[in-house]
């Protein structure tokens, strides 16, 4: 596994940025694929969580400028709803495939049989719990992320204080490395107490009800840290709808409404995956093994996360630096 620098992908990055907010997506077939360039298939979760349909209007605004047809799908984290998507992209005749995946294990079967009929997949943002059937596996460094959000959590909390944890999908891989990376840290400071640990399925409306339940169990809570950006924003609505503004919440992510809320002093911090880099990474990798036919060198490839705080939220943007 090894690191890609911001750099790398500086022009492509760019370019598809500028065009993010003109990109449209679709869930239907779209017409056969240009014969020069071929169809290129991108499924996601749901785009309502702005971190996926950046990553789905990337991919897609990358694939439409090297020349490819786009089918753009959802499958809202439903491993049947995948397979049905990975179904009609084989029969489509996809040249490939980039997903950022409905389950490490459920997703598995769907790869394989993709592969089988000859169609690479490019994984992003999620991992599947099997190596050899990807063509690549595109993450962020999530344990290094979790870590630089948990440092700064304890320095915001002053090393003591009530806290809870809000952690995503436990089907999720992301879900589990997070909460861990956050657990080393924290679980090195015997005067921060974690009164409660619950999932909110990375859900806004989840988490709110979630952390509804939480405050009139423990109504001195200091801290929040949220495994997503998503799930962050829930728990502010609730602490505020309940007059707790003062309480701290760190989030995981960098989407664009956390970025604000800390601009709001609302939201203390959170980890920006590089989210803008996964999709056109991924159509850079797709394209050089449709024209050449090479895959990449390693599989698993890791983007390290970059913490954001009040004093850095100005330098970044919709998943990437600002230029």
């Amino acid at each position: 596994m090894f690191t890609k620098n911001w750099s790398k992908l500086l022009v492509l990055v760019l370019a598809v940025l500028f065009t993010l907010s003109g990109v449209g997506t679709t869930s239907t077939p779209r017409v056969a694929a240009q014969e020069e360039g071929g169809l290129i298939a991108i499924i996601t979760p749901g785009h309502d969580n702005p971190f996926f349909k950046a990553e789905a209007d990337s991919a897609d605004a990358a694939a439409k400028a090297l020349g490819y047809e786009t089918l753009v799908l959802i499958h809202d984290d439903d491993p049947a709803l995948q397979d049905q998507h990975f179904d009609l992209a084989i029969a489509q005749g996809a040249k490939a495939i980039i997903v950022d995946n409905a389950g490490a294990d459920a997703s598995i079967t769907a790869v394989q049989k993709a592969k089988d009929a000859g169609i690479p997949v490019f994984l992003i943002d999620r991992e599947i719990n099997e190596t050899g059937i990807a063509a690549s596996q595109i993450i962020s460094n999530n344990y290094q992320g979790a870590v630089a959000g948990a440092e700064e959590f304890v320095r915001l909390m002053g090393e003591e204080g009530q806290y809870v944890e809000l952690t995503g999908k436990d089907s999720d891989t992301n879900a589990h490395i997070r909460s861990q990376g956050y657990n080393d840290v924290i679980g090195e400071y015997p005067d921060l107490e974690l009164v409660a640990q619950q999932t909110a399925n990375w859900s806004q409306t989840e988490a709110f009800d979630v952390m509804e339940t939480i405050i009139q169990a423990h109504p001195d809570i200091k801290g929040v840290i949220s495994g997503n950006d998503t799930m962050a924003m829930g728990a502010m609505a609730a602490l505020q709808a309940a007059g707790m503004t003062d309480v701290i919440v760190v989030g995981f992510d960098g989407s664009q409404d956390v970025m604000d809320a800390i601009k709001e002093g609302k939201i203390a911090a959170t980890v920006l995956q590089p989210v803008a880099q996964f999709g056109p990474l991924a159509v850079e990798q797709a394209h050089t093994y449709i024209t050449t036919g090479e895959l990449p060198a390693e599989e698993k490839i890791s983007i390290d996360c970059i913490l954001i705080t009040p004093d850095n939220v100005d330098d970044y943007f919709q998943f990437a630096p600002v230029q």
